[in-house]
């Protein structure tokens, strides 16, 4: 069976994260964030020519997927619900159902998945990453979790 990670930035260091990347077997990495910069120095190294240049140094491949990233007005409505909960983007723990529902239908039914999965890697395998630590919490689960029922794969959430 075929397998595929998720990983987030959120809570770690860029030590930890190349370290969580090594230990299950990852050599490339998926960005599927729609903007490649995380605020704040804390996570400076996640920003898009940090992170590749760490991803390389580490003899992790890089791969930018801007297609499956969530746009303003989806992360609006999520950051709406996060509001309403009273959670934070770095503390929330799952997605609202009708974020769920359009990323979906908008995003993920229009996605072509088969060119991705024909580029992921024969030896090692690939992580969809974002920022959220939880995967739950993040659009990364969702395309995980397409890529299993579609595709077979062993979807691996790294972190939390």
């Amino acid at each position: 069976m075929r397998r595929i990670a998720t990983i987030g930035v959120y809570e770690l260091d860029a030590d930890a994260f190349i370290r969580k990347l090594d230990e299950a077997s990852v050599t490339q990495l998926i960005d599927i964030r729609q903007r490649r910069g995380v605020r704040g120095p804390r996570y400076a190294w996640a920003n898009a020519r940090r992170l590749q240049a760490l991803l390389s140094d580490a003899g992790i491949g890089y791969e930018y997927h801007p297609e499956l990233a969530p746009d303003t007005e989806l992360r609006h409505l999520q950051y709406r619900e996060d509001d309403r909960q009273g959670v934070g983007k770095r503390s929330r723990v799952r997605l609202a159902p009708e974020y769920i529902r359009r990323y979906t239908e908008q995003i993920l039914d229009r996605a072509e998945l088969e060119p991705l999965i024909g580029r992921l890697p024969v030896r090692g395998i690939g992580a969809l990453m974002c920022v959220e630590a939880i995967a739950q919490a993040c659009h990364r689960s969702l395309v995980a979790s397409r890529m299993a029922e579609r595709y077979g794969f062993e979807v691996m959430h790294l972190g939390r």
